[in-house]
């Protein structure tokens, strides 16, 4: 019994002296924490699907070089997206496609409240009249039901779905503003 009381009081001196230390010297230094971004203060484009938020911004790097910025965001989903790519497109005004460029997130999963940067570097031809961007990703969608095991005798789905989407005329000073 003495010896745990020993323990103890040891411990409780040994984390007293410790705090003393830390008041005297001003304190524990963490490391600062990176800043948290807030794509709607960043970007002034925005899309949504019911899984993945795309915020965005268009740039002219070269009189015939366009890049797309931006960032992906699963804001509300309990579950990942998986493999989220991009395309940018350019289209004529005959709605035929005359140029395009391609990118995937470096994240292949993008969890719950996760950010994940991309970049699209387009090549424009001269003809193009607006540019859409196409975006696919894989998501297991089980009909918003949470389940805690396999049903006994029920098929089991292996793949994902993949979910595709286009945003029109992506670079325009009227549409997709974030607001």
């Amino acid at each position: 019994m003495r010896t745990r009381v020993g323990i103890f009081l040891g411990m409780v001196l040994l984390l007293g002296g410790g705090l003393s230390a830390c008041t005297e010297s001003g304190g524990l230094r963490l490391p600062a924490a990176e800043p948290t971004i807030y794509p709607q203060a960043v970007f002034a484009h925005r899309v949504e699907s019911s899984h993945v938020a795309l915020y965005w911004n268009c740039e002219r790097a070269e009189p015939e070089v366009l890049r797309v910025r931006g960032v992906a965001q699963n804001a509300w989903g309990h579950q990942e997206i998986r493999f989220l790519e991009l395309d940018l497109v350019g289209v004529d005004a005959r709605e035929r496609s005359v140029s395009q460029a391609s990118t995937a997130l470096a994240a292949f999963l993008l969890r719950t409240n996760q950010i994940s940067p991309f970049e699209l570097g387009l090549r424009t031809q001269g003809t193009e009249v607006r540019l859409d961007l196409d975006y696919r990703y894989r998501f297991q969608d089980n009909g918003g039901r949470l389940l805690a095991g396999h049903l006994v005798g029920a098929p089991q789905m292996l793949a994902q779905t993949t979910h595709q989407f286009m945003a029109r005329d992506v670079c325009s000073e009227t549409q997709h503003r974030v607001r």
